[in-house]
């Protein structure tokens, strides 16, 4: 089956096109705040890549946050018009799945603005702790040797860590959720609207 994953929750523009168990195209582009301008041409640029048509494509997986108020929506609301109009499946997976992959121990932590950060404990991309949103001083305490930190490490004054979010996307298909009724799915925002408009 053909396989189109999306995510735009953050400060990239992931797209990931599957075929059962491997990467056929794919893309992780830096996009803060440009998403909605540059998904669909992205898309379409992998989908001719691939030699893939639209009436092909077997089912959709969106990442559902945390991130952005607006760029998680950006990807969940085409993966949503695309589900039921085509009336394919729609699966989805958290963001700090996306950003951890398979990584034993991981803590995955994302900026989630006024010294706060979306954190989440996992362990094989099955969480170990409940994402939550912590402070950086909350976050600095809970440090210890046997976490692989992962995510906006620069809030800690630490380099950034590489991630393939177009492989990761692969490897974590066993534990994508299938959505029952696309027209429920929400995003996962961890807090408030309000609280995204803090600047």
């Amino acid at each position: 089956m053909k396989y189109v994953c999306m995510d735009t929750s953050h400060r990239h523009l992931v797209i990931a096109l599957i075929e059962d168990q491997t990467v056929v195209a794919g893309c992780a582009i830096p996009s803060w705040k440009k998403q909605s301008e540059t998904i669909f041409p992205k898309w379409i640029e992998l989908m001719d890549q691939a030699g893939w048509q639209a009436s092909q494509i077997g089912a959709l997986v969106v990442s559902v946050g945390p991130g952005s108020y607006t760029g998680v929506r950006i990807a969940m609301t085409i993966a949503k018009v695309f589900a039921t109009t085509r009336n394919v499946p729609l699966y989805t997976l958290s963001t700090l799945q996306l950003y951890a992959g398979m990584m034993e121990n991981a803590y995955v932590m994302l900026d989630a603005r006024s010294n706060r950060a979306y954190v989440g404990k996992l362990h094989n991309g099955v969480f170990i702790e409940e994402p939550s949103i912590k402070t950086l001083d909350e976050i600095k305490a809970e440090q210890n040797d046997d976490l692989n930190l992962i995510g906006d490490l620069d809030l800690l004054g630490m380099p950034k860590t590489e991630v393939d979010f177009v492989a990761n996307f692969c490897d974590l298909k066993p534990l994508w959720q299938l959505v029952q009724n696309p027209h429920t799915l929400v995003p996962c925002y961890l807090k408030e609207q309000s609280a995204y408009l803090v600047k």
